[in-house]
């Protein structure tokens, strides 16, 4: 029993989950009513399920980015695709319109086809760059962050655009069940590459390459394809992300959107457990890492940290959060462990 508890609490995904219960533990002890849910309109609200809500764009930005580090590269680009999906969205829905009207200039179904398509593409682009051109990762993707936001630019003159055709809006603002529609299409996402990463090869494909892509090479795994179809992966998830976010505002404004998000994601990513070294990845993990960025985020707010101070307590809060999964600190804690059995045994 003693061993079963201490591999549970040694593993990756219990400290991210420690340290998410621990903010939101603070949250309930001096904010009453943090933790309450209530039925307005019959839908479910709370604060709980607003940080929930408000993750989903990091959140899947951080599956698509969990198995691009996992085979041991990074994706700078993510949140210039982000900005890129909601561009070629709302433009599509407008048309050549100079209005936002509530029609739509094509068909829906087509928009969001066309949409997650060209950020698969780029996704795609990057893995050839990685892959076939053996660009190191974060200057192929460099190379994508900038040109990214700047065709999300070109798209829209470098205005910011309105939308107010409400099917759109269902993505972002809807309901289902009582919930934000978000919180679905994160758990749909979630499920179907939780599936192909640990129900199929591919997962086990993913690893070897980060642990050696030469070596996974030669055992016979197509490593190009596989670094290939991560980044296509990163960039439909961007894409999601990306109609999600816009949908949720039902504008874009491509200068600002998704910015720094890339960052959000490669620390929601760590934060779960992933290490950039590449292997072994816990997709698990990044979705509570996400949640957890969220929820000290809205804790800063919350508690009315000045501006100027609300990113210092972010990054103190995920420093102490990183040197707890560090294999220092587990070594530390293992050590102490074992000296207090001797100590028993010997007193036995």
């Amino acid at each position: 029993m003693k061993e079963t508890i201490r591999k549970i609490t040694s593993s990756k995904l219990f400290s991210a989950l420690l340290a998410l219960f621990l903010i939101l533990l603070v949250n309930a002890l001096l904010k009453p009513g943090f933790l309450r849910i209530t039925i307005v309109d019959g839908h479910y609200f709370g604060e709980l399920i607003d940080i929930v809500n408000r993750a989903v764009p990091v959140m899947i930005l951080a599956m698509g980015m969990t198995l691009v580090i996992a085979t041991g590269g990074t994706d700078l680009s993510c949140g210039a695709l982000l900005s890129l999906s909601g561009a070629v969205a709302v433009s599509l829905i407008r048309g050549s319109t100079e209005i936002s009207n509530p029609d739509t200039a094509m068909a829906f179904p087509l928009v969001i086809i066309i949409s997650l398509v060209v950020t698969s593409l780029c996704g795609l682009w990057n893995g050839f760059l990685v892959a076939k051109l053996r660009i190191q990762p974060i200057v192929a993707t460099l190379i994508l962050m900038t040109a990214g936001r700047g065709a999300a630019q070109l798209i829209t003159s470098a205005r910011t655009l309105r939308t107010a055709y409400a099917p759109f809006s269902v993505i972002g603002q809807g309901w289902f069940l009582k919930l934000p529609v978000p919180i679905f299409i994160a758990a749909g996402l979630f499920l179907i590459i939780w599936y192909f990463s640990r129900r199929t090869a591919f997962g086990l494909f993913v690893e070897a390459v980060g642990v050696n892509s030469s070596a996974a090479r030669y055992s016979g795994i197509n490593s190009s394809l596989i670094i290939m179809i991560v980044y296509a992966i990163s960039g439909l998830c961007a894409g999601i992300s990306g109609l999600i976010y816009t949908s949720g505002i039902m504008t874009i404004d491509v200068n600002n959107a998704g910015l720094y998000y890339e960052l959000d994601a490669i620390l929601a990513t760590v934060l779960g457990g992933t290490s950039m070294t590449g292997g072994k990845f816990y997709l698990g993990g990044s979705v509570v890492g996400a949640l957890i960025i969220m929820a000290l985020t809205k804790s800063i707010y919350r508690f009315d940290v000045a501006p100027e101070s609300a990113l210092v307590v972010k990054a103190i809060v995920v420093v102490i959060v990183v040197l707890i999964q560090s294999p220092f600190f587990k070594n530390r804690l293992d050590s102490i462990q074992n000296r207090r059995a001797a100590g028993r045994g010997s007193e036995a």
